[in-house]
């Protein structure tokens, strides 16, 4: 049988979004393609009839998982205040639910190290998401110069990221919990520390 183009292209994209949330929640080598396809409802000889190799369809499960991320971060920060933003992504971020639902949930901290291990492909698409993270925060940073909110988003998105992941080690815990708020302390800090720092400069050159 012979299926039509937007058939296929469902397809291919039922098939990203079921890895994207598996890739999450078993790590870039904890599932096989056979499994995959499965989760899918599709058999393993049909995979490449959608993907040239194993990889690439990581690159877009990958890719699909950031832009979700980013997706639910302009949605609930859609009828806020500039100045508010920022805050409430670091509140949404380092939650309980985040670290109960890594299937559904950023995929730096449940996927990053092992794209560190990745071909340069994987890892050059991977650090192309990221770049989009780093600018989607840096434009939660208002009053400041452009140079400063980017510090200021790399920093916060690997204080969230790296919060995230120590919390997940320790579990369903009070210490896991304690890091959480740890981590959320710190992201906030350093999101208000910044534009106090940059008009005391601005002051000072006046």
């Amino acid at each position: 049988m012979r299926y039509s183009r937007e058939h296929k292209q469902e397809t291919h994209d039922r098939i990203v979004r079921k890895a994207s949330v598996r890739l999450r929640e078993k790590g870039a080598h904890g599932i096989g393609v056979a499994d995959l396809m499965k989760e899918a409802g599709l058999t393993h000889g049909g995979f490449y009839a959608h993907f040239d190799s194993r990889e690439a369809l990581v690159v877009e499960a990958f890719g699909y998982a950031m832009d979700r991320s980013m997706e639910h971060w302009r949605k609930i920060t859609d009828e806020v205040s500039p100045e508010k933003r920022l805050a409430l992504v670091a509140e949404a971020y380092l939650s309980t639910f985040h670290r109960d639902n890594p299937g559904h949930g950023c995929s730096i901290p449940a996927l990053g190290a092992e794209i560190a291990r990745e071909s340069p492909k994987a890892r050059k698409a991977f650090a192309g998401k990221l770049e989009e993270m780093i600018e989607l925060l840096a434009d939660y940073i208002p009053d400041v110069p452009r140079k400063a909110a980017r510090k200021q988003a790399i920093a916060t998105l690997a204080t969230m990221a790296g919060s995230m992941l120590l919390a997940r080690i320790a579990g369903s815990s009070e210490l896991s919990d304690e890091v959480l708020k740890a981590g959320k302390d710190s992201a906030l800090e350093g999101a208000k520390r910044e534009p106090k720092a940059a008009a005391a400069k601005k002051a000072k050159q006046n």
